[in-house]
């Protein structure tokens, strides 16, 4: 990575965000884990350790023990194993740990939680959020390398259409607009997804489809 004080400094000030976010500490292998995989799963991003939320740099006490936190959670709490790549910066006499998590090749990466299950996550905005079937139906297929193929029925047609003149649609509107089951419903929209027809939106409140433009 090779950064130094000004960068660092430089991505405080963008603040958290998609593939950033700052940690004073790290105290939970199943916590962090979440923030692994959603990088991993999404374009990649960059950790930030002793670094409080509102951007005030503290710095690491103990810089081997937090490795050592980050490389358990990445090793023993995410399915496939995470590697973070670690530099340390000297900023004002204090230590900023910075772990970079690069985007895998190998989607969907799941995290171990609390309940001893096995979850998807994705990075949406600043927060690490669980992520929904569609999601991860779309990123076990934007791994493969055999392609996609559509199938062109009047199901993708009327979906199209309806994109023509409304600038969203919903899985459930979609599931209702055809009278799909709500398996059928996903099914054709995660295909459509990978092919690049459409584009897949999430919030924290709600996943949405618009047409490619």
């Amino acid at each position: 990575m090779n950064l130094k004080p000004y960068h660092i400094k430089q991505l405080i000030f963008e603040g958290e965000g998609f593939n950033l976010d700052f940690k004073k500490t790290i105290t939970s292998c199943e916590k962090i884990a979440k923030t692994l995989v959603a990088f991993a799963n999404n374009k990649g991003g960059k950790l930030l350790v002793g670094v409080l939320d509102n951007g005030t740099i503290k710095g690491v006490k103990a810089e081997e023990e937090e490795k050592f936190m980050l490389e358990k959670a990445g090793t023993f709490f995410c399915r496939p194993v995470i590697e973070p790549i670690f530099e340390e910066v000297y900023i004002d006499d204090k230590i900023v740990l910075v772990a970079e998590i690069k985007e895998s090749d190998t989607k969907p990466h799941y995290a171990l939680g609390e309940d001893k299950k096995w979850w998807v996550y994705i990075r949406v905005k600043d927060k690490s959020l669980l992520a929904s079937k569609i999601v991860v139906d779309v990123l076990k297929g934007s791994s493969k390398e055999d392609g996609v193929l559509i199938e062109y029925s009047s199901k993708e047609k009327s979906l199209l259409e309806y994109l023509d003149y409304n600038e969203r649609i919903t899985a459930k509107e979609y599931s209702k607009l055809l009278n799909l089951s709500r398996r059928r419903a996903q099914r054709i929209l995660v295909n459509l997804v990978l092919s690049g027809v459409i584009h897949i939106h999430t919030s924290e409140k709600e996943e949405f489809y618009t047409a490619a433009s």
